[in-house]
């Protein structure tokens, strides 16, 4: 029988993987907003979105919705935003939107949570209702 079966391959090294780029990480966010925003150029205008959610990626946060007044969704540079107001509430910010945005953000994840919970809870106590009326 041959000893030399296995090859050796101690010598061989792989090559070293790529970084992975860091991913985007999407939080569900709602809310209509009224914006006075600085583009690229430094150029400000008002703008109005219906938030859908933030966007936190490598180096950036991005608020993202629908822009009516430019006719469909758009991405907004959070940190290009120099005043926000809620239109529900007319709360007004002009400094720390970003930690607004992520505490509204966490709020409402929260309470979609405990919606869902009691949705669930409620569907299983009519099963089980129906479930013992059948028996009965």
């Amino acid at each position: 029988m041959n000893a030399h079966v296995f090859s050796d391959f101690s010598a061989v090294r792989p090559e070293p993987a790529a970084p992975a780029s860091p991913a985007w990480h999407l939080l569900p966010l709602e809310g209509r907003f009224e914006l006075v925003y600085e583009d690229g150029q430094g150029v400000w205008s008002r703008r109005t979105v219906a938030a859908r959610e933030l966007k936190l990626g490598p180096g950036r946060t991005l608020l993202g919705g629908i822009d009516p007044g430019r006719g469909g969704y758009r991405g907004f540079r959070v940190d290009r935003i120099r005043r926000l107001t809620d239109t529900a509430t007319g709360e007004r910010l002009e400094g720390g939107i970003l930690d607004w945005l992520m505490a509204r953000a966490e709020t409402q994840r929260r309470e979609q949570a405990r919606d869902h919970r009691r949705r669930t809870r409620a569907q299983t106590r009519a099963r089980r209702e129906a479930a013992l009326e059948r028996l009965a």
